[in-house]
């Protein structure tokens, strides 16, 4: 069974046995600011040579501010500012989530140049990001496009480990990283006015 089978499969089984709909409970859109948030859902990591890949199809480097939403332990920010200098942010509903990226970016000696928020990522500004990364589910991406678009700045990237965007916002290329597919990007000033027109854009394979 594939990482993004399991992870499916983990996410959308904990909903349902909680009699939730199939957003993944990490992402709920309506949190009591005096309540913790309900953690059903496992931590799944994205394994580090993946998150390599991802950095380089996005092409960060030391002039980017990347938003990891779920950064969970933060590997995906810290490797960022570790390898291109980028600046980070890590978005995450679990406080030991965010305790742990803390934790590993003091280690890895990038805590100057790396944050991390417990936040839900539909009640985040994105604005400040030229590069947001994602391993959520389709549904969290199709949620999230709208939010997307109005909030990034033309030439912005988006990289999704796993799920694409839908049909009406294809991929500009989609890569294999060590048997998992990766989805890449760009927004443009169409964006700013409600999305890409119908059919246009095009999807480049590569490997």
């Amino acid at each position: 069974m594939t990482v993004q089978i399991r992870r499916r499969t983990l996410l959308l089984s904990a909903a349902a046995g909680a009699g939730l709909s199939l957003s993944p409970i990490r992402f709920a859109l309506a949190q009591d600011a005096a309540v913790p948030p309900r953690l059903d859902v496992p931590f799944v990591p994205t394994p580090q040579e993946v998150v390599d890949r991802m950095l380089a199809l996005a092409k960060v480097g030391k002039s980017d501010t990347l938003y990891d939403l779920g950064c969970g332990d933060g590997r995906i920010v810290i490797t960022a500012a570790r390898q291109f200098g980028a600046r980070g942010v890590g978005i995450d509903l679990n406080p030991e989530r965010i305790a742990e990226a803390h934790a590993n970016a003091k280690k890895a000696g990038v805590d100057g140049r790396v944050t991390f928020r417990q936040a839900n990522l539909f009640e985040t500004d994105l604005s400040p990001a030229s590069v947001v990364s994602l391993y959520l589910l389709p549904d969290v991406n199709l949620r999230l496009r709208p939010r997307l678009w109005a909030q990034l700045k033309p030439g912005s990237r988006v990289v999704s480990h796993a799920f694409d965007m839908g049909p009406e916002w294809p991929p500009e290329q989609t890569v294999d990283a060590d048997g998992r597919t990766l989805y890449l990007w760009t927004i443009t000033a169409a964006h700013k006015e409600g999305g890409p027109k119908k059919g246009g854009g095009s999807t480049k394979a590569l490997s």
